[in-house]
């Protein structure tokens, strides 16, 4: 359990929009900018003072922007939720190919990857609703994200979810500058469409295992919000694998 210190800076943190997976990072700048303000107030070399003070509002609205958490609609445009495929992260999609998933689908699939900047919302979510039946994480390699080779030699985190007859996998994959992966999920949990899972600090990709059965809506090169615009659609719902 959570102390009660720390829940109340949960709770501020979300007033301010901002995500609780970012409470460590969060904590070490508001230290960090408290000390740079005071050596800026401490010392009499003004160019010195101005450079410190410079430094602090940098990394105050660098840190601010990458752990922001905005709340999210998906756009369903009014089909069922359980036909849908949800992006888990903001970015661009890179790559769409087909492929093999043998470890969770064990078959054919279309593999798509979202590549987020650092100036992307970094909050991961859940691309349907499900139950978690598969989760690995694999340590590797920090290639840089755009490399094609990230997909099977960088670390990550894969997470298989079942439901209504439907599987699908997605990984969150650590980057040659994002090294740290928060996912605080298990086999045996239910996550729902959209629900926030998880992030990647500082930047790198999220790749998605698609069954055949479901239809790719998207193009590389869109832009997209995670839990909020729609990835794929399923096309025959309730059947079983």
């Amino acid at each position: 359990m959570e102390s009660e210190e720390l829940s109340i800076f949960h709770s501020l943190l979300s007033l301010m929009g901002l995500t609780r997976y970012g409470t460590d990072v969060l904590l070490a700048v508001l230290v960090i900018t408290i000390v740079l303000i005071g050596l800026a107030i401490w010392t009499d070399e003004v160019w010195i003072k101005y450079l410190l003070i410079a430094v602090a509002v940098f990394i105050c609205v660098f840190s601010l922007n990458f752990f922001r958490d905005p709340d999210r609609t998906i756009q369903a445009n009014g089909e069922p939720l359980q036909d849908l495929i949800v992006c888990p992260a903001d970015g661009k999609i890179v790559l769409i190919e087909d492929a093999t998933e043998p470890e969770f689908i064990k078959g054919p699939v279309t593999l798509v990857s979202i590549f987020m900047s650092p100036l992307d919302v970094h909050v991961n979510r859940s691309p349907m609703t499900g139950v978690v039946e598969y989760f690995k994480y694999i340590k590797g390699e920090f290639l840089v994200a755009h490399d094609s080779a990230a997909v099977h030699r960088n670390e990550r985190a894969m997470i298989g979810l079942y439901s209504n007859g439907h599987k699908i996998l997605f990984a969150q994959v650590a980057g040659y500058i994002a090294r740290r992966i928060v996912c605080p999920v298990k086999a045996g949990d239910t996550l729902k469409v959209g629900e926030r899972f998880g992030m990647i600090k500082f930047g790198s990709r999220v790749d998605l295992y698609i069954p055949k059965e479901a239809r790719i809506i998207t193009k590389v090169g869109d832009v997209v919000r995670a839990g909020e615009t729609v990835l794929a659609k399923f096309s025959n719902t309730g059947q079983t694998q």
